[in-house]
């Protein structure tokens, strides 16, 4: 089997493939490939910016004996994702379309001890010379109104390839273990679920995230006055 056959019996069940002639499914499958370089391309950049933030969290562990990272996970969106993301927004199937238009195709989310962390590794990875800050939004200081808080940086990463930079967007989500435990479970409960919501369990949720904001806050005055003592 070759490489384009290979890829044409890969994305054979794609809707976009249904009742299509050969010469299509050829031209979607070299698509497809194109998608995959593209693909290689932001998990590179993914790559880039975890080693930055594993080389910042060594530091701190060997000059202030702690470490403001408590974890990273990253995540990249599918060929078939991203294929399926332009045609609902009713746009080309090209990679180009697809890295002027979708800035969440490479994710990494960043969980952090405390509040103060989050704002370090944030002038951290804007301060890089060589990265570039697209986008960025403080849901901490401004929750949104299901009560959920991070901080998102989108940023620009520039990656060295065989023979030439180029470079990809990177969404980075920073926050709190207890952030991350609410949105973990909030987004369990508000979208794994085949009913919607009613507006009372939803304002439950968002006094759970008031409470579990509250317990930041004193872990984070806790963390000061502790660190104060030595």
């Amino acid at each position: 089997m070759s490489e384009k056959e290979f890829y044409i019996d890969t994305i054979e069940n794609l809707p976009a493939l249904y009742n299509s002639d050969q010469d299509m499914r050829e031209r979607f499958a070299s698509v497809f490939m194109e998608f995959l370089q593209l693909q290689h391309l932001y998990q590179s950049a993914i790559e880039v910016v975890k080693t930055h933030l594993s080389i910042i969290d060594s530091e701190f562990s060997v000059k202030f004996q702690r470490n403001p990272i408590h974890n990273i996970e990253s995540r990249l969106k599918s060929p078939e994702s991203i294929i399926g993301k332009l045609q609902k927004k009713g746009l080309p199937l090209t990679p180009e379309a697809a890295q002027k238009n979708l800035l969440d195709m490479a994710g990494i989310r960043v969980t952090c001890c405390y509040i103060s962390d989050i704002y370090q590794v944030v002038d951290l990875l804007s301060r890089r010379d060589d990265y570039v800050v697209l986008k960025q939004k403080d849901y901490i200081k401004n929750p949104k109104p299901s009560g959920y808080r991070s901080y998102h940086l989108i940023l620009n990463v520039p990656v060295y390839l065989s023979s030439q930079k180029k470079y990809a967007p990177v969404e980075v989500q920073i926050r709190t273990m207890a952030m991350d435990f609410w949105a973990s479970l909030e987004h369990q409960l508000r979208y794994k679920q085949s009913a919607a919501l009613t507006p009372e369990i939803s304002e439950e949720l968002r006094e759970c995230a008031e409470r579990i904001a509250e317990t930041d806050l004193q872990m984070q005055r806790l963390f000061m006055e502790i660190s104060d003592l030595d």
